[in-house]
């Protein structure tokens, strides 16, 4: 529901993406949320209304979240509150971010696999968790003004999407 709600928001032709996620998901030792592998499919990783940036599991660094987190796993990525996801463990994996430095994630815990929270943060603030889905917390951000502090429809970006280069190919 709330990834054809994106769609009909952005006027995006959906790209129907085949994702080897049996692979990515043993990587991670966990499940990826449902919504959000539906997500990616239709639009790949790429730019909401020109300041969200979206990640996915494939594509330039700059939008792949996978990439994007071994590089924090290596890095011993912590933050008081929430250690960087850990195969098989608890811990942050942000899958957007916007040009205001806002991170958006999940708190995945392999022990709860089904179970997620979305976590969101501005530049220097705490995590804050939204009991909602990936697409739908994305579909606020974008089209809800009072969607505060994290959403942007108050700015009057028009809702689109761009994709990341290698997506534009496919």
């Amino acid at each position: 529901m709330w990834v054809q709600r994106l769609i009909e928001l952005t006027g995006w032709e959906p790209l129907r993406l085949s994702v080897d996620w049996e692979a990515i998901e043993g990587e991670l030792q966990a499940p990826l949320p449902a919504d959000y592998k539906e997500l990616f499919e239709a639009f790949g990783g790429g730019v909401f209304s020109e300041s969200v940036y979206f990640f996915g599991p494939s594509g330039p660094h700059a939008f792949d979240f996978l990439a994007q987190w071994r590089a924090s796993l290596a890095a011993g990525g912590n933050d008081d509150a929430h250690p960087v996801y850990v195969p098989g463990g608890k811990g942050v994996m942000v899958w957007a971010a916007t040009e205001w430095a806002d991170e958006y994630a999940w708190l995945v815990d392999a022990q709860s696999p089904g179970e997620y929270s979305v976590l969101a943060r501005g530049d220097v603030g705490e995590w804050r968790t939204y009991d909602m889905s990936t697409s739908e917390f994305l579909y606020r951000v974008l089209a809800e003004e009072e969607f505060k502090p994290f959403g942007i429809a108050q700015y009057n970006l028009d809702p689109t999407f761009e994709p990341g280069r290698s997506v534009s190919g496919s």
